[in-house]
């Protein structure tokens, strides 16, 4: 099986790769989030930073792209290339309302027809290999199978499948009987994305696919960031582990931003996920949010990182 972390904008950047494959190998690839090609400087610094060859070094990262203009793909690919990638992928997944709302992400899949002509440019023109991340549909299940008959005119390197419509949001249960369309007779590989918290849940999708050798995890991954070791082993995340690579992440976001209130914004993200390892810790977690001051949140987040953490509750936020 092999493992894939999720695209998380404003959590899984450079930094936070870089120092969670430092402290937890065996991911199989980490998708960088969220690239929009511009016309005249193709990336902006923030992306830059992000695709940058020393950012990303020792690490197996695959730049995923968000737009619905073929000239700006290509020129993004173009780019990626003379930086040394190999692969590029495109995002139609993305539910957000302000990328929906411009025909991105998962709201390309409402139109059809520009879809394919989309396809048709940039499969024709790009130098890097594509591989898609793609919603069921926007509204209706039944919108995968034409979805399906579409992506097979085309040579992808992969297709990974978030197996809920945009409408759905990340709200309603994943709509595993209709992913399985994308696993009979695939000309390509199939990566499944969707609710895969934790271990167990990881072996009974393995059981229900055991076909489908390739996994995406994103929330699941987050809140528990040893999670992909733990399924590939058994072994689960300690609360030393946890400290470790807590502490390395606020270290590193210290010497990155500027002020204490930058770096609490980053952390208090982090624990909105890793709460969840901490049955009963309302008190505490509260404590965490309502800090103002890096003194405040030691006081906060100290006894919860002394300990053990249970992984197999899941996230369930």
């Amino acid at each position: 099986m092999q493992f894939y972390f999720a695209p998380m904008e404003g959590i899984t950047g450079s930094l936070y790769r870089r120092i969670h494959c430092r402290h937890f190998p065996g991911t199989d690839r980490y998708f960088i989030p969220f690239l929009e090609p511009r016309d005249g400087m193709i990336f902006d610094a923030h992306d830059r930073r992000q695709i940058d060859p020393t950012e990303n070094a020792g690490i197996p990262a695959v730049p995923q792209m968000l737009t619905n203009r073929a000239d700006r793909f290509v020129a993004g690919a173009r780019y990626l290339a003379d930086l040394g990638y190999s692969e590029v992928n495109l995002n139609l997944g993305c539910p957000a309302r302000t990328v929906v709302s411009r025909g991105r992400g998962a709201g390309f899949l409402a139109r059809r027809e520009e879809l394919e002509r989309f396809l048709d440019e940039i499969f024709d023109a790009s130098p890097l290999s594509i591989s898609i991340k793609t919603r069921l549909g926007v509204e209706d299940e039944g919108e995968f199978e034409a979805l399906l008959t579409l992506y097979r005119r085309y040579p992808l390197t992969e297709l990974i499948v978030h197996a809920r419509v945009l409408s759905d949001q990340y709200k309603y249960p994943v709509r595993r009987a209709v992913f399985a369309q994308a696993t009979e007779d695939a000309p390509w590989p199939v990566c499944y994305n969707g609710d895969l918290f934790s271990q167990s849940a990881v072996t009974q999708f393995q059981a229900q696919f055991p076909q489908t050798e390739r996994v995406m995890l994103g929330r699941g991954l987050i809140a528990n960031p040893g999670l992909v070791r733990e399924c590939q082993t058994g072994v689960p995340l300690t609360a030393e582990e946890l400290r470790s690579f807590h502490d390395d992440l606020l270290s590193a976001y210290q010497a990155q931003l500027s002020g204490e209130r930058n770096v609490l914004c980053w952390m208090k993200e982090l624990w909105f996920y890793w709460s969840c390892l901490f049955p009963g810790c309302k008190r505490e977690y509260k404590a965490i949010r309502k800090a103002q001051t890096l003194s405040a949140y030691w006081d906060a987040c100290n006894g919860l990182l002394s300990r053990e953490p249970v992984t197999e509750t899941g996230y369930s936020k």
